[in-house]
Protein backbone atom coordinates (compact mmCIF):
# COMPACT_ATOMS: atom_id res chain seq x y z
CA UNK A 1 0.00 0.00 0.00
CA UNK A 2 1.16 3.63 -0.33
CA UNK A 3 3.02 4.46 2.54
CA UNK A 4 1.94 8.06 2.87
CA UNK A 5 -1.85 8.96 3.10
CA UNK A 6 -2.68 10.49 -0.33
CA UNK A 7 -5.03 13.29 -1.42
CA UNK A 8 -4.89 14.80 -4.83
CA UNK A 9 -3.87 18.25 -4.56
CA UNK A 10 -3.43 20.73 -6.80
CA UNK A 11 0.80 21.91 -6.52
CA UNK A 12 0.21 25.00 -3.88
CA UNK A 13 2.76 28.00 -4.51
CA UNK A 14 5.20 28.08 -2.18
CA UNK A 15 3.57 30.64 0.44
CA UNK A 16 5.56 33.76 1.22
CA UNK A 17 7.48 33.80 4.35
CA UNK A 18 6.27 36.55 7.02
CA UNK A 19 8.53 39.42 7.92
CA UNK A 20 9.20 37.47 11.31
CA UNK A 21 10.50 34.78 10.05
CA UNK A 22 12.46 35.63 7.84
CA UNK A 23 14.20 38.16 10.74
CA UNK A 24 14.82 34.65 12.63
CA UNK A 25 16.56 33.08 9.43
CA UNK A 26 17.99 35.91 7.77
CA UNK A 27 22.23 35.77 8.51
CA UNK A 28 21.97 38.38 11.39
CA UNK A 29 24.45 41.49 12.38
CA UNK A 30 23.93 40.94 15.68
CA UNK A 31 23.55 37.11 16.45
CA UNK A 32 23.61 36.05 19.94
CA UNK A 33 27.02 35.97 21.66
CA UNK A 34 28.85 32.62 21.58
CA UNK A 35 27.67 29.56 23.55
CA UNK A 36 28.84 29.56 27.06
CA UNK A 37 30.82 26.97 28.33
CA UNK A 38 28.05 25.87 30.75
CA UNK A 39 25.42 25.68 27.78
CA UNK A 40 27.71 23.70 25.82
CA UNK A 41 28.97 21.31 27.92
CA UNK A 42 24.89 20.35 28.93
CA UNK A 43 24.50 20.23 25.81
CA UNK A 44 27.23 17.90 24.83
CA UNK A 45 26.37 15.81 28.20
CA UNK A 46 22.88 15.22 26.92
CA UNK A 47 23.57 14.46 23.32
CA UNK A 48 25.88 11.92 24.66
CA UNK A 49 23.43 10.18 27.11
CA UNK A 50 21.24 10.28 24.12
CA UNK A 51 23.51 8.10 22.12
CA UNK A 52 24.06 5.63 24.59
CA UNK A 53 20.24 4.20 23.90
CA UNK A 54 20.35 0.82 23.16
CA UNK A 55 18.12 0.94 19.88
CA UNK A 56 22.07 2.22 18.38
CA UNK A 57 24.39 -0.31 19.90
CA UNK A 58 26.71 -1.59 17.14
CA UNK A 59 25.25 1.21 15.17
CA UNK A 60 27.13 4.21 13.50
CA UNK A 61 25.67 7.46 14.23
CA UNK A 62 27.46 10.51 12.91
CA UNK A 63 26.25 13.67 14.68
CA UNK A 64 26.62 17.92 14.26
CA UNK A 65 25.15 20.68 15.35
CA UNK A 66 26.86 24.09 14.23
CA UNK A 67 25.94 27.95 15.27
CA UNK A 68 24.59 28.81 11.74
CA UNK A 69 25.25 32.33 12.46
CA UNK A 70 28.49 32.13 14.13
CA UNK A 71 30.17 29.18 12.48
CA UNK A 72 30.70 27.63 16.11
CA UNK A 73 30.39 24.01 16.55
CA UNK A 74 28.20 23.02 19.28
CA UNK A 75 28.55 19.46 19.38
CA UNK A 76 29.94 16.99 17.35
CA UNK A 77 30.37 13.21 17.20
CA UNK A 78 31.97 11.03 14.26
CA UNK A 79 31.12 14.27 12.04
CA UNK A 80 33.74 12.94 9.65
CA UNK A 81 32.72 9.58 9.18
CA UNK A 82 31.06 8.67 5.85
CA UNK A 83 27.61 6.81 6.15
CA UNK A 84 24.66 6.22 4.18
CA UNK A 85 22.60 9.50 3.45
CA UNK A 86 19.29 7.56 2.32
CA UNK A 87 16.94 10.70 1.12
CA UNK A 88 18.94 13.75 2.78
CA UNK A 89 20.76 13.12 -0.08
CA UNK A 90 18.30 15.44 -1.87
CA UNK A 91 19.27 18.35 0.13
CA UNK A 92 22.55 18.17 -2.00
CA UNK A 93 20.32 17.60 -5.12
CA UNK A 94 18.18 20.18 -4.63
CA UNK A 95 20.63 22.94 -3.92
CA UNK A 96 23.17 22.62 -6.53
CA UNK A 97 19.77 22.73 -8.83
CA UNK A 98 18.42 26.20 -7.41
CA UNK A 99 21.36 27.29 -8.02
CA UNK A 100 22.40 26.00 -11.44
CA UNK A 101 18.73 26.14 -12.86
CA UNK A 102 16.97 29.13 -10.42
CA UNK A 103 13.59 28.96 -8.50
CA UNK A 104 12.03 29.86 -11.53
CA UNK A 105 13.64 27.19 -13.84
CA UNK A 106 10.63 25.12 -15.99
CA UNK A 107 10.33 21.85 -17.86
CA UNK A 108 9.13 22.01 -21.92
CA UNK A 109 6.77 19.27 -23.93
CA UNK A 110 6.56 19.91 -27.15
CA UNK A 111 4.67 18.89 -30.58
CA UNK A 112 6.06 19.26 -33.51
CA UNK A 113 5.01 18.76 -37.43
CA UNK A 114 7.99 17.43 -39.56
CA UNK A 115 6.22 17.78 -42.82
CA UNK A 116 4.14 19.80 -44.88
CA UNK A 117 0.60 21.32 -43.67
CA UNK A 118 -2.03 22.16 -46.35
CA UNK A 119 -5.56 22.06 -45.33
CA UNK A 120 -5.85 20.45 -41.87
CA UNK A 121 -3.64 17.42 -43.63
CA UNK A 122 0.24 17.29 -42.07
CA UNK A 123 1.93 15.32 -45.11
CA UNK A 124 4.67 13.88 -42.56
CA UNK A 125 5.49 13.05 -38.61
CA UNK A 126 4.02 14.51 -35.84
CA UNK A 127 6.75 14.35 -32.61
CA UNK A 128 5.97 14.36 -28.99
CA UNK A 129 9.17 15.42 -27.53
CA UNK A 130 9.92 15.49 -23.99
CA UNK A 131 11.96 17.91 -21.91
CA UNK A 132 12.33 16.61 -18.29
CA UNK A 133 9.09 17.39 -17.51
CA UNK A 134 9.05 15.37 -14.18
CA UNK A 135 5.00 16.73 -13.33
CA UNK A 136 3.33 16.01 -16.64
CA UNK A 137 -0.08 14.63 -15.89
CA UNK A 138 -2.45 13.12 -18.67
CA UNK A 139 -4.57 16.07 -18.62
CA UNK A 140 -1.45 18.04 -19.90
CA UNK A 141 -1.30 15.73 -22.58
CA UNK A 142 -5.02 16.46 -23.33
CA UNK A 143 -4.13 20.46 -23.49
CA UNK A 144 -1.64 19.24 -25.78
CA UNK A 145 -3.21 17.37 -28.29
CA UNK A 146 -6.52 20.45 -28.51
CA UNK A 147 -3.59 22.66 -29.15
CA UNK A 148 -2.54 20.52 -32.30
CA UNK A 149 -6.41 20.53 -33.32
CA UNK A 150 -5.96 24.36 -32.37
CA UNK A 151 -3.43 24.68 -34.64
CA UNK A 152 -5.33 22.72 -37.59
CA UNK A 153 -3.68 19.50 -37.43
CA UNK A 154 -6.62 17.08 -38.27
CA UNK A 155 -4.55 14.58 -40.76
CA UNK A 156 -1.41 13.20 -40.21
CA UNK A 157 -0.20 11.11 -42.99
CA UNK A 158 3.01 10.07 -41.48
CA UNK A 159 3.29 8.56 -37.96
CA UNK A 160 3.44 9.31 -34.27
CA UNK A 161 6.75 9.50 -33.11
CA UNK A 162 8.10 10.36 -29.27
CA UNK A 163 11.29 11.74 -28.70
CA UNK A 164 13.18 11.11 -25.30
CA UNK A 165 16.58 11.73 -26.28
CA UNK A 166 17.00 15.04 -24.15
CA UNK A 167 18.32 12.52 -21.50
CA UNK A 168 20.17 9.42 -22.08
CA UNK A 169 18.59 5.99 -22.21
CA UNK A 170 19.95 4.82 -19.00
CA UNK A 171 16.55 4.31 -16.98
CA UNK A 172 17.71 3.38 -13.37
CA UNK A 173 20.29 4.55 -10.79
CA UNK A 174 23.94 2.63 -10.10
CA UNK A 175 23.15 0.65 -6.86
CA UNK A 176 19.62 0.71 -7.32
CA UNK A 177 18.60 -2.39 -6.01
CA UNK A 178 16.72 -4.94 -8.90
CA UNK A 179 13.73 -5.77 -6.63
CA UNK A 180 12.78 -2.29 -5.84
CA UNK A 181 11.99 -1.87 -9.62
CA UNK A 182 8.02 -2.55 -9.15
CA UNK A 183 7.64 0.13 -6.55
CA UNK A 184 6.97 3.63 -7.06
CA UNK A 185 9.98 5.29 -5.38
CA UNK A 186 12.32 3.15 -7.82
CA UNK A 187 10.80 4.76 -11.34
CA UNK A 188 12.74 4.46 -14.34
CA UNK A 189 13.82 8.07 -15.08
CA UNK A 190 12.94 9.21 -19.03
CA UNK A 191 13.06 12.60 -20.60
CA UNK A 192 9.54 12.20 -21.73
CA UNK A 193 7.28 10.32 -19.03
CA UNK A 194 4.31 10.70 -17.44
CA UNK A 195 2.99 11.18 -13.90
CA UNK A 196 0.05 9.28 -12.04
CA UNK A 197 -1.20 11.89 -9.69
CA UNK A 198 -0.58 15.23 -8.82
CA UNK A 199 2.22 14.02 -6.12
CA UNK A 200 3.99 13.69 -9.10
CA UNK A 201 4.73 10.09 -9.11
CA UNK A 202 6.33 9.85 -12.67
CA UNK A 203 7.09 6.89 -14.63
CA UNK A 204 4.23 4.84 -12.73
CA UNK A 205 0.12 3.83 -12.51
CA UNK A 206 -2.44 4.15 -9.98
CA UNK A 207 -4.49 1.06 -9.94
CA UNK A 208 -7.44 1.41 -7.82
CA UNK A 209 -8.90 -1.40 -6.37
CA UNK A 210 -12.55 -2.06 -5.26
CA UNK A 211 -13.78 -5.28 -3.65
CA UNK A 212 -17.10 -6.95 -4.89
CA UNK A 213 -18.86 -9.59 -3.92
CA UNK A 214 -17.04 -11.89 -1.43
CA UNK A 215 -15.16 -14.25 -3.99
CA UNK A 216 -15.46 -12.09 -6.51
CA UNK A 217 -12.60 -10.34 -8.14
CA UNK A 218 -12.00 -6.74 -6.86
CA UNK A 219 -12.94 -3.95 -9.77
CA UNK A 220 -9.80 -2.50 -11.06
CA UNK A 221 -9.50 0.99 -12.43
CA UNK A 222 -6.23 2.46 -13.92
CA UNK A 223 -4.37 6.00 -13.87
CA UNK A 224 -3.75 7.18 -16.21
CA UNK A 225 -5.80 5.49 -19.18
CA UNK A 226 -4.88 4.14 -22.54
CA UNK A 227 -1.53 3.38 -21.99
CA UNK A 228 -1.91 0.11 -23.36
CA UNK A 229 0.28 -1.61 -20.38
CA UNK A 230 -1.00 -5.80 -19.74
CA UNK A 231 -2.09 -6.63 -16.81
CA UNK A 232 -2.69 -10.19 -15.68
CA UNK A 233 -4.35 -11.85 -12.51
CA UNK A 234 -7.01 -10.24 -10.30
CA UNK A 235 -7.29 -9.60 -6.37
CA UNK A 236 -9.88 -11.48 -4.89
CA UNK A 237 -12.95 -9.90 -2.69
CA UNK A 238 -12.72 -11.53 0.85
CA UNK A 239 -15.30 -11.91 3.39
CA UNK A 240 -15.76 -8.79 5.54
CA UNK A 241 -13.32 -8.50 8.02
CA UNK A 242 -10.95 -10.85 6.23
CA UNK A 243 -7.14 -10.40 6.13
CA UNK A 244 -5.55 -8.40 3.44
CA UNK A 245 -2.77 -9.49 1.13
CA UNK A 246 -2.91 -7.64 -1.99
CA UNK A 247 0.30 -7.33 -4.23
CA UNK A 248 0.38 -5.23 -7.03
CA UNK A 249 3.75 -5.92 -8.95
CA UNK A 250 5.52 -5.86 -12.33
CA UNK A 251 7.57 -8.85 -13.76
CA UNK A 252 11.06 -8.07 -13.93
CA UNK A 253 12.07 -7.31 -16.93
CA UNK A 254 8.99 -6.31 -18.59
CA UNK A 255 6.04 -4.07 -18.97
CA UNK A 256 3.47 -6.30 -17.65
CA UNK A 257 1.51 -5.92 -14.43
CA UNK A 258 0.63 -8.88 -11.83
CA UNK A 259 -2.18 -8.62 -9.35
CA UNK A 260 -2.65 -10.98 -7.06
CA UNK A 261 -4.17 -11.37 -3.22
CA UNK A 262 -6.96 -10.53 -1.52
CA UNK A 263 -8.94 -7.26 -0.33
CA UNK A 264 -11.70 -7.74 2.50
CA UNK A 265 -15.51 -6.58 0.79
CA UNK A 266 -15.61 -4.36 3.67
CA UNK A 267 -12.12 -2.52 2.60
CA UNK A 268 -12.31 1.21 0.78
CA UNK A 269 -11.46 1.52 -2.66
CA UNK A 270 -7.49 0.41 -2.31
CA UNK A 271 -4.39 2.73 -4.28
CA UNK A 272 -1.62 1.15 -5.49
CA UNK A 273 0.71 2.06 -7.28
CA UNK A 274 3.17 0.38 -9.76
CA UNK A 275 6.06 1.23 -12.47
CA UNK A 276 5.81 1.15 -15.90
CA UNK A 277 8.40 -0.05 -18.23
CA UNK A 278 9.52 2.14 -21.12
CA UNK A 279 7.36 5.07 -19.50
CA UNK A 280 8.57 7.23 -22.96
CA UNK A 281 6.60 4.86 -25.12
CA UNK A 282 3.68 4.57 -22.46
CA UNK A 283 2.91 8.75 -22.60
CA UNK A 284 3.53 8.69 -25.99
CA UNK A 285 0.03 5.83 -26.15
CA UNK A 286 -1.90 8.44 -23.87
CA UNK A 287 -1.00 11.21 -26.16
CA UNK A 288 -2.15 9.36 -29.05
CA UNK A 289 -4.91 8.25 -27.31
CA UNK A 290 -5.71 12.22 -26.43
CA UNK A 291 -5.06 13.14 -30.01
CA UNK A 292 -8.25 11.23 -31.01
CA UNK A 293 -10.16 12.44 -28.91
CA UNK A 294 -9.51 15.53 -30.13
CA UNK A 295 -10.59 14.77 -33.76
CA UNK A 296 -6.81 14.38 -34.90
CA UNK A 297 -6.28 10.93 -37.20
CA UNK A 298 -2.71 9.24 -37.80
CA UNK A 299 -2.78 7.16 -40.47
CA UNK A 300 1.01 5.65 -40.06
CA UNK A 301 1.95 3.49 -37.52
CA UNK A 302 2.77 4.72 -33.93
CA UNK A 303 3.80 5.86 -31.55
CA UNK A 304 7.17 5.03 -32.83
CA UNK A 305 10.82 6.02 -30.75
CA UNK A 306 12.71 8.34 -33.48
CA UNK A 307 14.75 12.04 -32.90
CA UNK A 308 12.92 15.15 -34.35
CA UNK A 309 13.92 15.52 -37.54
CA UNK A 310 15.97 19.19 -38.21
CA UNK A 311 13.24 21.62 -39.35
CA UNK A 312 10.39 20.55 -37.86
CA UNK A 313 7.93 23.21 -36.26
CA UNK A 314 6.29 23.35 -32.83
CA UNK A 315 2.61 23.56 -33.20
CA UNK A 316 2.36 22.74 -29.12
CA UNK A 317 4.00 23.32 -25.95
CA UNK A 318 3.11 23.22 -22.66
CA UNK A 319 5.65 24.35 -19.62
CA UNK A 320 5.93 22.67 -16.03
CA UNK A 321 5.44 24.58 -12.68
CA UNK A 322 8.13 26.77 -11.73
CA UNK A 323 11.49 24.85 -10.10
CA UNK A 324 10.50 26.69 -6.92
CA UNK A 325 7.18 25.11 -6.65
CA UNK A 326 7.92 21.37 -7.55
CA UNK A 327 10.52 21.28 -4.70
CA UNK A 328 7.08 21.16 -2.27
CA UNK A 329 6.42 17.83 -3.51
CA UNK A 330 9.78 17.01 -4.19
CA UNK A 331 10.98 18.05 -0.78
CA UNK A 332 8.11 17.47 1.36
CA UNK A 333 6.92 14.02 -0.10
CA UNK A 334 10.64 12.95 -1.11
CA UNK A 335 9.97 12.25 -4.61
CA UNK A 336 12.93 10.16 -6.05
CA UNK A 337 11.85 11.14 -9.64
CA UNK A 338 12.08 14.46 -9.55
CA UNK A 339 15.62 14.34 -7.74
CA UNK A 340 17.29 11.66 -11.05
CA UNK A 341 15.17 14.63 -13.34
CA UNK A 342 17.29 17.20 -11.75
CA UNK A 343 20.43 15.55 -12.12
CA UNK A 344 20.21 14.86 -15.70
CA UNK A 345 18.14 18.13 -16.05
CA UNK A 346 21.87 19.82 -14.52
CA UNK A 347 23.61 17.59 -17.03
CA UNK A 348 21.53 18.97 -20.09
CA UNK A 349 21.46 22.14 -19.25
CA UNK A 350 25.40 22.63 -18.19
CA UNK A 351 27.14 20.61 -20.71
CA UNK A 352 24.51 19.57 -23.17
CA UNK A 353 24.63 15.27 -21.76
CA UNK A 354 21.64 14.78 -19.66
CA UNK A 355 23.36 11.46 -17.76
CA UNK A 356 23.79 10.98 -14.53
CA UNK A 357 27.81 11.46 -15.02
CA UNK A 358 27.22 15.04 -16.64
CA UNK A 359 24.70 15.82 -13.78
CA UNK A 360 26.68 14.52 -10.89
CA UNK A 361 29.62 16.45 -11.96
CA UNK A 362 27.67 19.64 -11.81
CA UNK A 363 26.86 18.93 -8.81
CA UNK A 364 29.91 18.55 -7.43
CA UNK A 365 31.27 22.04 -8.68
CA UNK A 366 28.70 23.31 -6.78
CA UNK A 367 29.88 21.99 -3.88
CA UNK A 368 33.63 22.58 -4.22
CA UNK A 369 33.04 26.35 -5.84
CA UNK A 370 31.51 26.90 -3.01
CA UNK A 371 33.89 25.08 -0.23
CA UNK A 372 31.56 22.49 0.61
CA UNK A 373 33.19 19.15 0.24
CA UNK A 374 35.11 19.69 3.48
CA UNK A 375 35.30 15.87 3.53
CA UNK A 376 35.50 13.67 0.50
CA UNK A 377 32.03 11.29 -0.05
CA UNK A 378 30.82 10.12 -2.79
CA UNK A 379 27.10 10.61 -4.93
CA UNK A 380 25.78 7.70 -7.23
CA UNK A 381 22.50 9.62 -7.55
CA UNK A 382 20.64 12.38 -7.16
CA UNK A 383 17.42 10.72 -4.52
CA UNK A 384 19.83 8.84 -2.03
CA UNK A 385 18.39 5.70 -3.37
CA UNK A 386 21.46 4.07 -4.32
CA UNK A 387 23.39 1.84 -1.73
CA UNK A 388 26.72 3.32 -3.19
CA UNK A 389 26.05 6.89 -1.93
CA UNK A 390 28.39 8.25 1.14
CA UNK A 391 28.27 11.56 2.95
CA UNK A 392 29.41 13.02 6.30
CA UNK A 393 27.64 15.00 8.56
CA UNK A 394 30.52 17.73 8.23
CA UNK A 395 29.07 18.08 4.71
CA UNK A 396 25.79 18.56 5.58
CA UNK A 397 25.99 21.25 8.09
CA UNK A 398 28.45 23.01 5.91
CA UNK A 399 25.41 22.64 3.03
CA UNK A 400 22.70 23.52 5.21
CA UNK A 401 25.12 26.84 6.73
CA UNK A 402 26.10 28.15 3.12
CA UNK A 403 22.32 27.67 1.84
CA UNK A 404 20.90 30.39 4.23
CA UNK A 405 22.74 33.24 2.18
CA UNK A 406 21.81 32.09 -1.01
CA UNK A 407 18.26 33.95 -2.66
CA UNK A 408 16.40 31.03 -3.07
CA UNK A 409 17.27 30.06 0.68
CA UNK A 410 13.54 31.04 1.60
CA UNK A 411 11.52 29.09 -0.65
CA UNK A 412 14.07 26.08 -0.22
CA UNK A 413 13.23 26.24 3.48
CA UNK A 414 9.91 26.85 3.55
CA UNK A 415 9.69 23.12 1.22
CA UNK A 416 11.73 21.11 3.83
CA UNK A 417 9.41 18.94 5.64
CA UNK A 418 8.36 20.67 8.73
CA UNK A 419 8.23 19.13 11.94
CA UNK A 420 4.27 17.90 13.50
CA UNK A 421 2.34 19.99 11.07
CA UNK A 422 -0.61 17.27 9.99
CA UNK A 423 -0.51 18.70 6.51
CA UNK A 424 0.96 16.33 3.99
CA UNK A 425 1.99 18.89 2.08
CA UNK A 426 3.46 21.27 4.79
CA UNK A 427 4.92 18.65 7.50
CA UNK A 428 5.53 16.07 4.60
CA UNK A 429 7.20 13.27 6.06
CA UNK A 430 7.51 14.72 9.38
CA UNK A 431 3.92 15.18 9.92
CA UNK A 432 3.73 12.51 12.31
CA UNK A 433 6.55 13.31 14.28
CA UNK A 434 7.47 15.69 17.31
CA UNK A 435 4.07 16.93 17.29
CA UNK A 436 3.10 18.46 20.50
CA UNK A 437 7.28 19.32 21.37
CA UNK A 438 9.26 22.25 20.94
CA UNK A 439 10.72 21.29 17.63
CA UNK A 440 6.85 20.98 15.85
CA UNK A 441 6.40 23.79 13.88
CA UNK A 442 10.49 24.75 14.83
CA UNK A 443 12.46 22.35 12.66
CA UNK A 444 12.54 22.40 9.08
CA UNK A 445 15.03 19.22 8.02
CA UNK A 446 15.03 16.75 5.43
CA UNK A 447 14.32 13.11 6.49
CA UNK A 448 16.07 9.69 5.25
CA UNK A 449 15.20 5.83 5.68
CA UNK A 450 16.22 3.04 3.93
CA UNK A 451 16.75 -0.31 5.72
CA UNK A 452 19.43 -0.02 8.47
CA UNK A 453 19.44 3.63 7.71
CA UNK A 454 17.88 6.37 9.53
CA UNK A 455 18.32 10.11 8.87
CA UNK A 456 18.02 14.03 9.52
CA UNK A 457 19.49 17.07 8.62
CA UNK A 458 18.06 20.65 8.52
CA UNK A 459 17.29 23.69 10.99
CA UNK A 460 16.05 24.65 14.15
CA UNK A 461 15.63 27.59 16.33
CA UNK A 462 17.19 27.19 19.91
CA UNK A 463 15.45 28.38 22.73
CA UNK A 464 18.10 30.95 23.43
CA UNK A 465 17.15 32.23 19.31
CA UNK A 466 20.35 30.80 18.20
CA UNK A 467 19.92 29.46 14.01
CA UNK A 468 21.19 26.32 14.30
CA UNK A 469 22.04 23.67 11.72
CA UNK A 470 22.42 19.69 12.41
CA UNK A 471 22.70 16.27 11.10
CA UNK A 472 21.95 13.01 12.58
CA UNK A 473 22.69 10.10 10.30
CA UNK A 474 22.44 7.08 11.84
CA UNK A 475 23.46 3.56 10.19
CA UNK A 476 24.06 -0.28 10.01
CA UNK A 477 21.46 -0.96 12.64
CA UNK A 478 19.29 -4.26 12.14
CA UNK A 479 17.05 -4.12 15.26
CA UNK A 480 14.34 -1.43 15.88
CA UNK A 481 14.48 1.59 14.37
CA UNK A 482 16.44 4.78 16.19
CA UNK A 483 14.21 6.94 14.57
CA UNK A 484 12.96 8.47 18.09
CA UNK A 485 16.30 9.07 19.04
CA UNK A 486 16.70 10.95 16.33
CA UNK A 487 13.86 12.71 17.39
CA UNK A 488 14.99 13.26 21.07
CA UNK A 489 18.02 14.59 19.31
CA UNK A 490 15.92 17.51 17.47
CA UNK A 491 13.84 18.13 20.29
CA UNK A 492 16.47 18.64 22.78
CA UNK A 493 17.90 21.09 20.24
CA UNK A 494 14.76 22.99 20.27
CA UNK A 495 13.50 22.94 23.97
CA UNK A 496 17.22 23.35 25.66
CA UNK A 497 18.69 21.10 28.78
CA UNK A 498 16.48 18.21 29.60
CA UNK A 499 16.42 14.80 31.46
CA UNK A 500 16.66 12.47 28.34
CA UNK A 501 13.09 10.38 29.95
CA UNK A 502 11.70 13.70 29.40
CA UNK A 503 12.34 14.05 25.77
CA UNK A 504 11.51 10.25 25.47
CA UNK A 505 8.19 10.68 26.77
CA UNK A 506 7.86 13.57 24.98
CA UNK A 507 9.14 12.24 21.48
CA UNK A 508 6.35 9.36 22.55
CA UNK A 509 3.65 11.19 22.66
CA UNK A 510 3.89 13.38 19.85
CA UNK A 511 4.44 10.59 17.20
CA UNK A 512 1.52 9.35 15.46
CA UNK A 513 0.55 5.83 16.40
CA UNK A 514 2.90 3.02 15.20
CA UNK A 515 -0.01 1.44 13.26
CA UNK A 516 0.11 5.21 11.18
CA UNK A 517 3.62 5.47 10.69
CA UNK A 518 5.16 4.64 7.25
CA UNK A 519 7.61 1.61 7.00
CA UNK A 520 9.45 -0.36 4.82
CA UNK A 521 7.23 -3.46 3.32
CA UNK A 522 9.95 -5.63 3.43
CA UNK A 523 12.50 -5.06 5.18
CA UNK A 524 15.45 -6.60 3.13
CA UNK A 525 14.66 -4.27 0.12
CA UNK A 526 15.61 -0.96 1.80
CA UNK A 527 12.40 0.24 0.77
CA UNK A 528 13.36 4.04 0.73
CA UNK A 529 9.69 5.99 1.79
CA UNK A 530 11.11 9.34 3.02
Amino acid sequence: MRLLPHRRLALPAVAALTAGLLTVLAPAGSAPPPASAATASALTADLDRLLTDPRLAGATAAVKVVDADTGEVLYAHDSQHLVLPASTMKLVTSAAALDLLGTGYRFGTDVLAAGRSDAGVLRGDLVLRGGGDPSLLAQDLDALAGQVAESGVRLVTGSLDYDASRYDDVPLGSGWAWDDEPYYYSPQISALTLASDTDYDMGTLQVTLTPGEPGKPAAVRVVPADTGVEITGSVTTGGAGSGYSVDVTRRHGTGEIVLSGSLPADNGPDDEWVTVNDPAEVTARVFAAALARHGVRVLGRGPVAAATPDGARRVAHHDSAPLGDLLVPFLKLSNNGIAEHLVKEMGRVGDGDGSWSAGLARTADFLHRNGLDPTPARQADGSGLSRYDLVTADRYTALLAHARKQPWFATWYEALPIAGNPDRMVGGTLANRMRGTAAAGNVHAKTGSMSGVNTLAGYVTSPEGRNLVFAVLVNDFAGASPRPVIDQIAVRLAAGPAPAEQLRAQVERGSADPSDEPSPSTGARGRTWD
